[in-house]
């Protein structure tokens, strides 16, 4: 049960990337959708979606690799002395 409630943590965020990947290419292609009133707005909140959204999965998987101690000394965290 812990493994599907991960999986979905990860999902969501993951398709707030890929739509935000999706209003990056729309804007490429001159396609406006309908909430956003011009392309730069359209490109910068694809950005914003994308970058939140890899930067959850990213430290998700981070924070995951730290506890099980697979990760390297660089990104290990520091103990206070």
């Amino acid at each position: 049960m812990i493994r599907i409630i991960a999986l979905l943590v990860l999902l969501i965020p993951g398709a707030f990337a890929a739509y935000g990947i999706k209003l990056m290419r729309d804007m490429v292609f001159g396609i406006l959708q309908p909430p956003f009133t011009s392309l730069f707005f359209q490109f910068i909140a694809g950005f914003l979606l994308f970058l939140l959204g890899l930067g959850f999965v990213a430290g998700f998987i981070l924070h995951r690799d730290r506890k099980q101690n697979k990760v390297q000394t660089k990104f290990q965290k520091k103990r206070p002395l």
